[in-house]
């Protein structure tokens, strides 16, 4: 498949992407043996530290289609952007998308941030209001989600898009495709989803 990149689609940087300010955060190894239960509860490590698609899970949770709000799509270059240490295994130049996930109802279930490598991002985003993972199932692209981090830590930006006051639980990730690096994923969850898997800490 040839890769069309329509850079007329693409903006320059112009906002910044939502990370937590951390209380907490973990690397590969936590994520590998997982948390004490008083920590993260059972039901909400399943959502954090395992590999299936969030989309998916929001959906199974809610009864409700997961729905993208695309907030920004910025071309930000060879710029690491503040971005995950792994962002580097991403090739250059690169492009950054935001979104909401939300029902089709418009509860706000979490933020995403991705990095992507400018020039493929039209062939596995063919329809950027999809969820990525819809989209690359669409295109029967094997996948392997190998999480890289954990947080648990603050934002006032998304505590107002919420309407949910802090702390919130995030997760950074690499999705691998044909043994290369395809985008790196950085995801916060709304503590909305109290409502179908119980309170976060034991």
């Amino acid at each position: 498949m040839t890769a069309i990149f329509d850079s007329s689609a693409i903006a320059p940087r112009t906002q910044a992407w939502h990370a937590l300010s951390p209380l907490w955060q973990g690397g590969e190894e936590i994520v590998r043996q997982g948390l004490p239960h008083a920590q993260l509860a059972p039901a909400w490590q399943i959502l954090l530290l395992g590999d299936g698609s969030p989309t998916r899970h929001l959906r199974l949770l809610t009864g409700e289609p997961t729905e993208v709000d695309v907030i920004d799509m910025s071309a930000i270059g060879m710029e690491e952007d503040g971005a995950p240490a792994q962002v580097q295994a991403v090739p250059q130049p690169r492009l950054r998308r935001q979104v909401w996930l939300r029902t089709a109802s418009g509860q706000r279930l979490a933020y995403a941030a991705s990095w992507w490598e400018a020039s493929h991002v039209d062939e596995y985003l063919q329809n950027r209001s999809l969820p990525i993972w819809e989209s690359l199932s669409r295109l029967h692209t094997e996948l392997y989600r190998d999480i890289q981090g954990i947080y648990y830590g603050h934002s006032e930006v998304l505590a107002a898009a919420f309407e949910e006051a802090g702390p919130f639980w995030g997760r950074h990730y690499l999705f691998w495709h044909d043994r290369k690096p395809l985008t790196l994923i950085y995801e916060v969850f709304s503590p909305y989803l109290r409502k179908y898997l119980g309170e976060m800490n034991g």
